[in-house]
């Protein structure tokens, strides 16, 4: 059977319900994955307490990023074969151990890429990329010529997204100033990024770093962040967000973008090669869904919390390949 994660009403970590149906055969251009690691974020509880922002018809799934096995494939799929370790997105319902989505969903996961940090990776690491992608952050990009290497503020730098978003800006040769609770100081040091307090005091701490200003800025936290970063100075259209309405403040939504497999599999690369690094804060068994979204819904998390699944084992009865 597939153990499936469903809610049927809106509300907290309790509404969700483990529930058992069959596995379903892929169709053409599908392939069917077993569970072996899947992240947790913050849109899937936002969407599970119903949030406005979100279509939902219940019952319904949850979960949208995760890593496993190739155990059947339909017909017309190219390049993926039974026994092929994968990662990657699906529009909703990651959570269940034996998963039917598209194969273009998917992208290989690299042997030294570790499961759980495969199954939080997908969605959070595009959604960095295609973010950062959308600000021109090159030397001298739109701010004159003759300017300093740019720098960047990210609100909540050591989450999932925005951990992913400051290494990678790092890398591009950008300055990060990132805010963060004081125990997340140390590890965004260690990464090369610039940590300053939350709170009032974070205009004030940001001016002393940057005097000269700061060229973009990116939100996951929320209103009270952009609010911040309207008081440096930052220019509306250099503000992105994907924590608030953005209509409020005139400034841009960003989010991610269509699946791209060959940014899956960069992003793959430079976590196996440590230049970017997923911490895993905790890690559950899939039966303990609920506990695990009790510990993302404390907030101030260093990276990702993942769940695994022990049942997710690719089994030579159920390995098929449809004609």
């Amino acid at each position: 059977m597939n153990r499936a994660v469903r809610f049927s009403r809106f509300g907290g970590p309790e509404v969700l319900e483990l529930v058992d149906e069959p596995i379903a055969e892929p169709g053409r251009g599908e392939v069917r994955v077993a569970l072996r690691a899947a992240g947790l974020n913050p849109a899937d509880y936002k969407r599970r307490e119903g949030g406005p922002q979100y279509s939902v018809t219940l019952p319904t799934g949850i979960g949208r990023e995760l890593a496993g096995v190739i155990e059947a494939v339909g017909a017309d799929v190219r390049g993926l074969s039974i026994g092929d370790e994968v990662f990657g997105t699906v529009p909703d319902g990651a959570f269940q151990t034996h998963l039917v989505a598209e194969a273009g969903f998917f992208a290989r996961k690299p042997a030294r890429l570790p499961w759980t940090v495969a199954g939080g990776l997908a969605l959070v690491g595009q959604t960095a990329w295609d973010a950062l992608a959308s600000q021109p952050l090159e030397r001298g990009a739109d701010d004159g010529p003759g300017e300093a290497a740019p720098t960047i503020l990210i609100s909540a730098a050591a989450g999932g997204v925005r951990s992913s978003l400051s290494q990678l800006a790092v890398l591009r040769g950008v300055r990060v100033i990132g805010s963060a609770s004081r125990d997340n100081h140390e590890w965004l040091r260690s990464r090369r990024v610039e940590p300053v307090d939350y709170g009032p005091g974070l205009v004030d701490a940001v001016r002393a770093l940057a005097p000269d200003g700061v060229t973009a800025a990116f939100d996951l936290h929320g209103a009270s962040s952009v609010r911040q970063f309207l008081e440096l100075g930052i220019p509306p259209h250099r503000i992105n967000t994907n924590a608030t309405d953005p209509a409020e403040f005139g400034i841009r939504r960003v989010g991610r973008g269509p699946t791209s497999i060959p940014t899956l599999d960069a992003l793959a690369a430079l976590v196996v090669a440590g230049d970017v690094e997923l911490p895993i804060t905790e890690t559950f068994e899939f039966d303990r869904v609920a506990d695990a979204f009790r510990r993302l819904e404390t907030g101030h998390l260093r990276g990702k919390v993942a769940i695994t699944s022990s049942d997710a084992v690719v089994s030579a009865d159920r390995a098929t390949t449809e004609p």
